[in-house]
């Protein structure tokens, strides 16, 4: 397939986009984006009309396949799985990749909602909702009819139904968490009540690297005590900054000026409902 260097730059993005999505893996998807394109240059047989669509049918169709394979081995990891973070904040080596995932879809909670559906379930939910492609395209990609895409989609729809209140008002969340910040520190009880629903649920992702809770941690009495036994030990030259990942506010945590740790939110109605620690050092940037 003859893919000019303005047509490269165009639909890698949306290559990364999708199967990012699809995945919730940053270093998965690199290698899938590569592995498609050095594919498509390799199909000289047959004149392709819709190269968009044929790219994203031959990403699809590998990250299904992954996901498919990978099923045993997400079984088997240890403690709470999280998604892993992308760090959105401007730099010198600013990827245009990053622009198209600044938009829906892309939140820790939407993704980690994700792991809920079967693979088949999130190719259709994304192509549809996220990337507006018609039935047709998606029965084409996915190789069913379009009927049963349709059904599909709704039973994938119901399935993530639970996300559908969260809050995506970056401004208004970074508030939230400015707040929870300094009511942490400072110990401040009724401000902490009123940022954090009584039954948040933490997630904390260490993946058997690093010391984490194996278990979802529930209620804020109990997550705000593991906060504050990490804080406590936490060593001089601990420091927090917020940044833009996935898309929302979320706290970075560095210790000896390396990242440590980063802690996404699910926020709903003005409160916290869930946090998402990822400490695994392979799912930082």
């Amino acid at each position: 397939m003859q893919i000019s260097n303005e047509e490269y730059q165009q639909f890698k993005p949306l290559l990364f986009s999708l199967g990012y999505r699809l995945l919730g893996s940053v270093s998965e998807t690199e290698d899938i984006v590569q592995e498609t394109f050095l594919k498509a240059f390799e199909i000289t047989e047959q004149e392709i009309e819709n190269k968009k669509a044929y790219l994203c049918k031959m990403m699809t169709n590998r990250c299904l396949d992954l996901l498919k394979s990978a099923r045993y081995k997400r079984e088997q990891y240890v403690g709470p799985w999280n998604p892993e973070p992308l760090l959105l904040e401007p730099s010198p080596d600013f990827d245009p990749t990053e622009v198209v995932l600044q938009k829906e879809g892309l939140s820790i909670a939407y993704l980690r909602m994700m792991e809920h559906l079967t693979p088949d379930e999130r190719a259709v939910l994304l192509l549809k909702e996220i990337f507006g492609f018609p039935y047709a395209e998606i029965a084409n990609v996915i190789a069913k009819k379009e009927e049963n895409c349709r059904k599909i989609f709704s039973r994938a729809k119901q399935k993530i139904s639970l996300i559908k209140g969260e809050s995506l008002n970056y401004e208004k969340n970074k508030s939230i968490i400015t707040r929870f910040i300094q009511a942490f520190q400072t110990e401040n009880m009724d401000t902490l009540l009123e940022l954090i629903s009584e039954d948040v649920t933490l997630y904390s992702d260490g993946g058997g690297k690093v010391h984490a809770a194996i278990r979802p941690v529930v209620s804020l009495s109990n997550v705000l005590a593991l906060l504050y036994g990490i804080a406590k030990k936490a060593p001089e030259d601990f420091y927090l900054d917020i940044k833009n990942v996935n898309g929302q506010p979320a706290i970075v945590i560095y210790i000896n000026g390396a990242l440590q740790s980063i802690m996404s939110f699910y926020i709903s109605n003005n409160k916290v409902h869930e946090i998402y620690l990822t400490v695994n050092p392979d799912k930082l940037p």
